[in-house]
């Protein structure tokens, strides 16, 4: 049957049958090995469209409002990684970010006329829906001189919760929830009223 070119057609004694090279685990754990090694010294990730940034802070966060297909997203940096969680950038730097994002044509003007300050637990929102869940996209202040710019996502019989992630939005999005946030005192320079009634 060996010799057989009509019977060995098809089967391991098939001369011209190529032979499947085995999968080794070692070499296998060699590569996979060799790739996490390579990807912890591989250069930092860069952003590849336009972007506008504040920062770096003292912690080394950088955030970054940069376009990518379907709209924008904002996110924090550490060196050269996307971090895991929701952005928060100075009061301070929120006008030139956007005064950036403006003239790099990622978003249309904002207004951003502030009044005079917010009450506690002020914020600014954009609705929309995430699946068949409802969804905004918040400005809101933390300890009187951060905003974080957060997705909040409803949950059936739990209620919101803050979505700690990079946020990818429309552009509009940013601009409503923004210009909310403007509007309800949420970006004014001013320290947080600890007195709702003024």
């Amino acid at each position: 049957m060996a010799d057989c070119p009509i019977c060995s057609k098809g089967t391991v004694l098939d001369p011209s049958l190529k032979p499947a090279r085995p999968r080794s685990t070692t070499s296998g754990a060699r590569k996979g090995g060799s790739a996490r090694s390579s990807a912890s010294s591989a250069p930092a990730r860069v952003s590849r469209g336009e972007f506008a940034s504040a920062g770096p802070y003292a912690d080394g966060r950088e955030i970054r409002l940069e376009k990518v297909p379907g709209g924008l997203r904002l996110a924090g940096w550490h060196a050269g990684q996307l971090l895991r969680q929701a952005p928060v950038v100075e009061l301070s730097d929120v006008p030139a970010l956007l005064a950036d994002a403006v003239q790099k044509e990622l978003l249309a003007p904002v207004g951003l006329e502030a009044e005079a300050g917010a009450a506690e637990n002020a914020h600014g929102a954009s609705p929309g829906r995430s699946g068949e869940l409802r969804d905004e996209l918040r400005v809101e202040r933390l300890d009187g001189d951060r905003v974080r710019i957060a997705r909040w996502i409803l949950r059936p019989n739990r209620g919101w919760e803050l979505q700690e992630a990079p946020v990818m939005l429309p552009p509009a999005r940013f601009a409503e929830a923004l210009e909310r946030a403007a509007a309800a005192g949420v970006l004014a320079a001013e320290a947080l009223s600890s007195d709702p009634g003024g």
